[in-house]
Formats: structure tokens, sequence, C-alpha cells
């Protein structure tokens, strides 16, 4: 499972208005609300879920990454959101720095082996240095999911 599988454009946010990993939580989940990938229903539900991953401990990988996530039986395939915040976020990350870019993902409940795929590719994909300049210079959400295609088949 690639980040280009499960993002689409109105799922990339280029300037998250959150200012710390709990509202740019909400605001992700707001996005695929909005999307339909999940019950509007459902969002309290599915953002308990992710807060309760969160507190556990910081998804905040460093270099400026956040990748909240959570499993949950409420949706019945991978989704995410992509938001990136200009200024940054206080993610309380494992390096102390505000994270720019914010991938909140969800795996259907049972699915562990589908769960760590998808997060390893998406924090290895987060490690290149050069995607994740390319991300923070693209102008919109449009280039943005370009380069999440273009850095996909590398």
């Amino acid at each position: 499972m690639d980040l280009a599988d499960i993002l689409s454009q109105t799922q990339i946010l280029p300037d998250l208005h959150a200012t710390n990993r709990w509202e740019a939580i909400d605001e992700l989940i707001g996005n695929l609300v909005a999307n339909g990938k999940i019950q509007a229903a459902d969002r309290e539900a599915v953002t308990a879920a992710v807060k309760k991953r969160e507190t556990s401990m910081s998804t905040g990988i460093g270099f400026g990454i956040g990748i909240p996530h959570a499993s949950t039986d409420l949706i019945f395939e991978v989704v995410g959101a992509l938001g990136r915040s200009k200024n940054g976020v206080n993610f309380d990350a494992l390096d102390n720095q505000p994270v720019k870019l914010v991938m909140l993902f969800l795996v259907p409940q049972g699915q562990f082996q589908k769960h760590l795929h998808t997060l390893a590719n998406i924090a290895k994909l987060l490690h290149k240095a050069d995607f994740r300049q390319a991300l923070e210079e693209a102008p919109d959400a449009a280039a943005m999911l370009n380069v999440i295609r273009e850095f996909g088949k590398k």
C-alpha cells in the first residue's frame, strides 16, 4: 500500500491551520469526513482511536514528520489525509522539532500486517530529504500529489 494509493488531491491539505498535534488530527479527520472516507457519525470514535494511539507515544518521528494512525472497525479500506504546515505544528516529536508534514492514516481493525506495511512505506518515503523538500515547496495539493506519485515510483 503506497501513499499514492490512499491519497487523492482533496485529501491533501497544503495549509494546515493546526498549531498542535491534537488540532492537526482533528483537521485531518475532518477532511476524511468531508471526503466521505469516514462516516460523519463515526468521527468522534475514529478521533478517539487516533488520539488514544497518539497518547501512548507521539508519532512525531523527527525530521518534521508526524504519522498519526490507528486501526478501527469503522472503515473497510486504508484511508489517509496529508497536511502541510508552513510554520510547523507542536507534535511532541522525538527530536522536539515542529512537524511540517502530518500524514494521518487509518487501517481496518484486524489487518495488522497491512497496518505495519503501510506505516513502513510512509515512513520510508518521508525519511527522504528530497521528498520532504519537494512536498514543502509544492505550490498546492495537486503539485503535492504529483510529488507523491513521482517519488512512489522510485
